[in-house]
C-alpha cells in the first residue's frame, strides 16, 4: 500500500469524524473524512473532463486550506504532477516555473491570483477554484450513492510533484518526487511522532453532534504547503489519527495557536526567534515579582546550561518553573508537546529558551531533494545546537569543504530538464547537498552554512557567513536580517536590516570581535531601516537570503563601505 492508498483508507475510517479544519474567527471551517473523499472526487472528475492525463502537470496557485489539499490529492491520484505554486512569489519568478513545468491545466484561488500570471499561463488552462468546487461545496456531505475512486495505481518510480527550489541564486529548479520518495520519507515522520505522542492524545470532537469522540491530536499549519516540508507534514498527518488546521490569518496567528491547542506544528527559525523576543518583552513590561522569578530562573537555567550554576540556582529554577514558566507554557499551548523547526539553522540560546519553559524544539534538516528531510531530532535525546541524526534508512558523510553528502530512498531522482545540474549534484551514487556541517560521536550533525556562501577573502581565508550572522541577530536589539560580506575583499562588512542603532551594532561588533580571529571580524556595517522581503525579490519564501540579489541591489552602498573602511584602523568597524 502507498502513501497515497494509506489515505484514502484513513479517510475511509474517518468518514464522520474531523480530519482538516480551517481557523476562523467565529466558527472554523472543517471537512470529516467523508467529506473531504466526496471533495477530491469532485475535483477528480473535473481534472478529467479538462482532459487531464496520467504524467501531466498540473499547477496548483493558492493558499492553504481544505480545497488546496482537494486539489493536491485528486492531482495525484489521477496520475498527474502536482505543480505546487507560491502564491506570494513575483509573477516574473512564476513565468519562469510555468514555461519550464509546462502544465496543462493552472488552477487559482480566485481571480485576484490568476490575473497576474493568465499571460504567462503557456498552453495551461486557467481555471478557478469555484469552477472546480461548484458542487459539492466544502463541508457538504457525499450524496447517497456517490462513488469514490480508488486512487489510480502508481508504481514506485512514479513522479507525484514537481517542487521547484526557493531559487537563492535566482535559477529555480524542479524537483520531482517519487512514490517511493514520499513512502520512505512518511514512515520516517510517522515513526518519530509515534516517539513524540507516546505520552498520550487527546479527545477528538464529532464534526455534527459536538461531543467528545475518538482520541486525536492537533496538528497546526501555517507554512506554505507549497514547500516540500510543510507538504510532508501534510500528509503525514492526513494518513495519522490527526486534525490538521491550516492558518488563515498570520496577523491571527497567537489566537488560532490558543483556540486549536495544537501537540505540534511545523515552524522556521525567524518565527521562534519573535515568540521568544515577544514573550521577554511582555515579562519586561510586566515588570514586578513575574519579572523578578523569570529573570532569576533564566539565568539560573542558562548558567546551569555551561556548568556555572550558583548555590541557589536550584531553587530559582524551581521557583521560576511553578509560577511565570508554566504559565508563559499554557498560554503558548497547554497540549504543546514540541515545536518542530526546519528551512534554516536556530540559534542554540532560541531552542535552550524554550526548552527552559518545558516545550522542547525538535530540528528537522533536509532539502526539497531530499523530500524535505535527512535529519530529525530524536524527542528523547535533543542536543541544542544540533538537528538530531540522519533519518533511518539513509546515509550521510562529509565531503570535501565539509560538504554534506546524502544517499538513500529519500534523494529525488533528478532536477527537471536539467540533466547538467543533475549531473553535478548526484555524483557515485551520492546527492552533493551544498551544505557544510560537521557530525559528533553520537551521530547528531549541525549544519555551518552553505558552501556556494563561503566568502573567500583576498588574503585568502575562507569564512562562512552564517555563524557570524547568527551571532550579530542576538547581540544586537530590533536587528531583522543580518547578511555578512567579503567575498575577494580584504575584511569582512556586514550589511544589518531593522531599526536598529548604530551605536549597538557597534558596541556589539566590538565585543564580538574580541573573541573571534583577525580574519573573522567585522570591520564595517551598514544599517538598513527596511527589512529585505519576498515582495522586492531579497528573500525567498521561507526567507532566506537572496545574497546575489541583494549584494546587486546595494552595490553602491557596499562600494562606498569599504571605500569608507579603508581609512578606519584595523581593528575598529565603521558605521554606515
Amino acid at each position: 500500500m502507498n502513501f497515497l492508498e494509506a489515505i484514502w483508507k484513513r479517510l475511509e475510517e474517518c468518514a464522520d469524524r474531523p480530519v482538516v479544519q480551517e481557523a476562523r474567527p467565529e466558527e472554523f471551517d472543517r471537512v470529516t473524512g467523508g467529506e473531504l473523499l466526496a471533495l477530491i472526487q469532485s475535483a477528480h472528475e473535473f481534472l478529467r473532463r479538462a482532459g487531464v492525463k496520467p504524467g501531466d502537470r498540473v499547477a496548483l496557485l493558492a493558499p492553504n486550506g481544505i480545497r488546496w489539499t482537494t486539489a493536491d490529492l485528486a492531482i495525484i491520484a489521477e496520475g498527474a504532477i502536482a505543480l505546487p505554486l507560491y502564491p506570494r512569489q513575483a509573477a516574473t519568478e512564476l513565468a519562469v516555473i510555468l514555461k519550464d513545468a509546462d502544465p496543462v491545466l493552472l488552477i487559482a484561488a480566485d481571480q485576484a491570483l490568476a490575473t497576474p500570471i493568465s499571460p504567462d499561463a503557456g498552453r495551461a488552462r486557467v481555471v478557478l477554484y469555484d469552477e472546480i468546487f461548484a458542487t459539492p461545496a466544502p463541508g457538504a456531505q457525499a450524496s447517497e450513492g456517490t462513488t469514490i475512486e480508488p486512487p489510480r495505481p502508481l508504481g514506485a518510480s512514479d513522479p507525484v510533484t514537481l517542487i521547484y527550489t526557493s531559487g537563492t541564486s535566482g535559477v529555480p529548479k524542479g524537483v520531482p518526487l517519487t512514490v517511493a520518495n514520499v513512502d520512505h520519507m512518511l514512515s520516517c515522520t510517522n515513526g518519530r511522532l509515534d516517539e513524540l505522542m507516546r505520552a498520550g492524545k487527546h479527545k477528538g470532537v464529532d464534526a455534527r453532534t459536538g461531543a467528545e469522540g475518538e482520541e486525536t491530536e492537533n496538528v497546526f499549519q501555517y507554512l506554505p504547503c507549497c514547500f516540500a516540508g510543510s507538504w510532508i507534514l501534510l500528509l503525514t498527518a492526513l494518513g495519522r489519527d490527526a486534525v490538521l488546521t491550516f492558518s488563515t490569518d498570520l496577523q491571527r496567528l497567537s489566537e488560532e495557536m490558543s483556540d486549536v491547542e495544537p501537540d505540534y506544528f511545523l515552524n522556521v527559525p525567524i518565527l521562534l526567534e519573535r515568540m521568544r523576543t515577544g514573550i521577554e518583552k511582555k515579562i519586561e513590561e510586566r515588570g514586578g515579582i513575574a519579572r523578578r522569578l523569570f529573570v532569576a530562573g533564566r539565568d539560573a537555567y542558562f548558567r546551569g546550561q555551561i556548568g556555572k550554576s550558583e548555590p541557589l540556582d536550584g531553587l530559582r529554577l524551581r521557583l521560576a518553573n511553578l509560577t511565570v514558566f508554566s504559565t508563559i507554557r499554557k498560554r503558548l499551548g497547554p497540549r504543546l508537546k514540541a515545536l518542530i523547526c526546519g528551512s534554516a539553522p536556530l540559534a542554540v540560546d532560541t531552542q535552550l529558551f524554550f526548552a527552559m519553559l518545558g516545550i522542547p524544539v525538535l530540528q528537522v534538516y533536509g532539502l526539497t531533494e531530499t523530500t524535505a528531510i535527512c535529519t530529525l531530532d530524536d524527542p528523547a535525546r535533543v542536543v541544542a545546537g544540533r538537528v538530531g541524526p540522519a533519518i533511518p534508512g539513509i546515509e550521510m558523510k562529509l565531503g570535501d569543504d565539509n560538504e554534506i553528502l546524502v544517499r538513500g530512498p529519500n534523494v529525488f531522482p533528478g532536477y527537471w530538464n536539467r540533466p547538467e545540474e543533475t549531473a553535478r549534484v548526484l555524483r557515485d551514487g551520492w546527492f552533493h547537498t551544498g551544505d557544510q556541517g560537521e557530525v559528533d560521536a553520537h551521530g547528531n550533525w549541525r549544519i555551518i552554512g552553505r558552501v556556494k556562501n563561503l566568502l573567500i577573502l583576498s588574503s585568502g581565508h575562507n569564512v562562512p557567513p552564517e555563524p557570524l550572522e547568527e551571532m550579530l541577530l542576538h547581540a544586537i536589539p530590533g536587528a531583522q536580517q543580518a547578511m555578512v560580506i567579503g567575498n575577494d575583499r580584504p575584511s569582512l562588512a556586514v550589511i544589518i536590516t531593522g531599526e536598529v542603532k548604530p551605536e549597538d551594532v557597534q558596541a556589539a561588533l566590538d565585543r564580538m570581535n574580541s573573541l573571534l580571529p583577525h580574519y573573522e571580524r567585522i570591520r564595517a556595517f551598514h544599517v538598513r531601516p527596511e527589512p529585505f522581503t519576498i515582495d522586492s525579490g531579497l528573500i525567498t519564501g521561507m526567507g532566506k537570503l537572496r545574497r546575489d540579489a541583494i549584494q546587486s541591489a546595494l552595490r553602491d552602498e557596499i562600494d562606498r563601505l569599504y571605500a569608507t573602511q579603508a581609512a578606519v584602523p584595523d581593528r575598529k568597524s565603521a558605521g554606515a
